[in-house]
This record gives C-alpha cells, structure tokens and sequence, in this order.
C-alpha cells in the first residue's frame, strides 16, 4: 500500500514528525534525490541537519540511501545551519545540498531542502522533477553506514569550521570587535548559535543551547517571538544591537538599540545603500512580492534595475545563477547579497550590517534616517490568520473575483496579484493577502506611513476579508 503523498512546499518538504515527517518517508524523498542525481550524472552531495528533534537519524537515513546509489556523501556529525550545506556544496565542488530543516516551523516538524551546486535552492522546475519520481514504498534494507565509509562513499567534514573561515576571510572581524558595537544575540535554540559565541564571544547571547523542543517557541525571528530579545536591548543600556536567527539560521531578525525591531524591509534598504553608496558594487535587486516599494524607489534613485519575484527564496537564487545580483531578498527576513553564495543568510546579513555600522561609526537608527531622507520614512507589520482551510479558500476566491473593492471605507485604488492579491488605498499604504505555503495559515500584510496607519489597514482588511464568509 502506497504511503504519504509528498509534496514540497515554499522551500522544501516540511511535515509534522512521527506522524508525516518519518524515516520512511524521508526514505522516500532521499530516494528520489538520489535517482534524479543519477538522471543528471551527478555523483556528490553535502548533507546536514540542525537542531530538531532526530536531526542526526534522519541524516544518517538520508546518507544511506546516496550510499547505496553509489552517491558520495560529505557530512557533518553536528548540527549546522543551512548556509553552511549551502557553503559546503561550493567549496567541496559537490553536485547538490541537502539539509534536514524545517527552518521556522514549530518544534514538532522537520523537513528536506534540495541545495544546487551553485550554492543556493534548487531551482522550482529540478524541485518538481524530484517530487514527480518520489517512490510510493521505502528502499529495503541497506548496508551500515560503516560499511559505505570503508568503501569510500561517507566523508565526515567540518562545515562549521568551513563557514567560520569564509566570514573571516570576507569581513574585518577586528573593525567590528573594536568598534562601539555591543550585540545581544538570540539563537532561538537554532543551528547558528555557535559561529556567534565563537566570532563574537562577549555578547549577550540568548537561547544558545541545544534544545530541540524551542521551549514551544517556533524558531521564527519576528518581533512577537523575540520579547526577550527586545527586552534584553531595552534593560541594558551597554546593549546596542539585537540580532536573532531561525531554526536553520538563514533568516534574520534585527533590533536597535532601543529594542524596537527593524524588519528585512529596512534591513534591504540599509543594504542597498551599504552596498551601493559605501563599497561602489552595482548590480541588479531582486525582491519578493511583499518588499516595500521603497526599494524600488532606491533601486532606481541608484539607476539599478529591479526585478519582483513571487514569495519564495527560491525565485530570487534562480536569478542570481543567471545574473549580476547586487541585493536579493523577501519580506521574512531572508536575504542576500553580493560577493557571498546564492542564498539566504542570517548571519552573513548581520555581519554585513554590523560593517556598515563600524565602518561609518553611526548607529543602526541613524542609518535608517539616512535611507529615509531618501525614500521617506514607513512602517509595516503581518498578521497570520490561522483559519479553517475552508474559509482560508473562500476568502483566496473572494479576493480573486474582486470583491474587495475598498479598505475601511477607503476606496482600493488598484490591485496587484503576482502572488496572493496586493490592494493599494494609496501608492504607499496597501494591505497583501496570501496564504502560506508551508502552514495552515493566511497572512495579510500591511505598509503605511507610521503604525496606526498600518494597524488601521490591517484591521479594516480582516473585516473585508472576512464579510460575508
């Protein structure tokens, strides 16, 4: 009898463990990597996990199935953090990536994400190519793991190791050490905590431990779920920068010294004019349907062009292997840039900042009043509905058929719909509906002048939404 069917989402499968997420299972999928890398004569791939729950068994079940496709594994016995696969598959010259992650999911998932030999997602179409071949029962019994390590086809590396000397070869480590810069950071229980204590020893660290319940946190760097992040800057005055990772440390969350949270929106206009304005790179920007249409404004203020994908990393690494990309990035804090791999990185993008931070010896606020003196200033925030699948459809439907025609008794302008349904009341305040790809949950998106006027849309939005469902 045929098990699970297995689809992958936004970014990779993610299911919940013991009930879909299983060593069968991922069998399975392991299965149909390995064939599809046989289909394309690809012979090597860079595995790792990070800190869920059987992190390292479903590895080792992974490992097993390439060794026994005669697939070369390269594996590190830790946790690691997606970036560092990432890394790993460019350095160790391999053909794909895979990471046991189910990023900012809750404790009681975990997944598979497929990396290309350029470092970054596998592109949407190799994804589907997988999916298509995934076998309906596991492979039998394979040899031990020991066993395909004496026949040469298990390498055991160091990606952390690996990942600490490329950001000491990328970054004066000295300037910012040196610097005023005193950071608090907030692992979030996840994959990124030890490259932090090891760059950055004296800072103020939070949930730096391994523990892959996340205290019944969700591992995702937003401000609800860092207060203690936010506290922790607001209480200690010798603290002057927040920093949180998730799960699989590719996304980032950032706070002033105020313990105000600064979202990825304002993190990829401090990174556009960093990258531009200081250092003289050029090239094009690339965001998500969600990105404030401040960038666009920046991006064209510097003569760039800029490219809107649909929600997903995926889209923006797909042009990134293509073409001369200055800044990537989407509104849930993943992020890219130039002269790193195609991929997102939470610890690389803080590094990044906290460059641009010692290097001009201004604060992160008055960075951002730099950008705004050039786009003016805005707000933003997300809510996540989480509602019947029914009434998550019927009100997807209501927006495709064009009901919402205005926002709180304010007139919807135009509407946009790349990927889920943008409706503007003005060319700055506009609310997005989209439901999520890897949960069962609505998110609608707000962006307006100050946060009363973003948390006015938001509202007025549910309300519309949800009329007559």
């Amino acid at each position: 009898m045929g098990l699970t069917q297995i689809k992958f989402g936004t970014d990779g499968w993610r299911a919940i463990i013991a009930q879909d997420y299983t060593v069968d299972n991922v069998k399975r999928v392991a299965e149909a990597t390995a064939r599809w890398m046989q289909n394309q004569s690809m012979g090597k791939v860079v595995l790792g996990y990070d800190c869920r729950f059987g992190g390292l068994m479903f590895a080792e079940t992974v490992a097993g199935v390439f060794c026994n496709f005669n697939i070369k594994v390269f594996m590190d016995k830790n946790f690691v953090s997606t970036p560092m696969v990432s890394l790993g598959v460019v350095k160790m010259k391999a053909d794909m990536g895979v990471v046991i992650t189910a990023s900012h999911n809750p404790a009681s998932y975990n997944g598979f994400k497929l990396k290309s030999a350029y470092g970054g997602p596998t592109i949407p179409q190799h994804i589907a190519e997988v999916e298509a071949i995934i076998p309906d029962s596991p492979l039998g019994k394979m040899a031990s793991l020991e066993e395909y390590q004496s026949k040469g086809l298990i390498e055991y590396v160091d990606l952390e190791e690996m990942y600490i000397s490329h950001v000491k070869d990328s970054f004066d480590l000295d300037l910012i050490n040196n610097s005023n810069i005193r950071l608090a950071y907030d692992a979030m229980y996840g994959a990124g905590q030890n490259v932090i204590k090891r760059l950055f020893p004296s800072s103020y660290m939070l949930h730096c431990d391994y523990n892959p319940s996340f205290m019944g946190q969700a591992p995702e760097p937003i401000h609800r779920n860092l207060g203690e992040l936010s506290a922790a800057l607001k209480s200690n005055a010798h603290l002057n920068l927040g920093l949180a990772n998730d799960g699989d440390a590719d996304r980032i969350g950032l706070y002033n010294a105020k313990g105000e949270f600064v979202d990825s929106h304002h993190i990829l206009l401090l990174l556009l004019y960093y990258l531009k304005e200081e250092k003289g790179y050029d090239g094009k920007v690339i965001i998500t349907f969600s990105v404030t249409n401040k960038m666009k404004m920046l991006a064209e203020h510097y003569g760039l062009d800029v490219t809107v994908t649909k929600i997903g990393f995926k889209y923006i690494a797909e042009i990134m292997t293509k073409e001369d990309v200055l800044v990537g990035g989407e509104e849930s804090g993943g992020l890219a840039v130039k002269g790193h791999i195609n991929e997102r990185d939470g610890i690389w993008i803080g590094l990044v900042i906290m460059e641009f931070m010692a290097k001009t010896g201004k604060s992160l606020e008055e960075l951002i009043e730099e950008v705004y003196a050039k786009v003016g200033s805005f707000k933003f925030d997300r809510d996540d509905l989480h509602i019947e699948e029914s009434k998550k459809w019927a009100i997807m439907d209501k927006c495709k058929n064009g009901e919402i025609t205005d926002l709180g008794g304010r007139p919807v302008t135009r509407t946009e719909a790349l990927d889920g349904y943008k409706f503007y009341v003005s060319e700055d305040e506009w609310i997005m509906v989209r439901p999520s790809g890897t949960e069962p949950v609505l998110r609608v998106y707000g962006h307006g002048p100050d946060m009363v006027a973003v948390r006015a849309l938001l509202d007025a939005g549910h309300k519309s939404l949800q009329e007559g469902i």
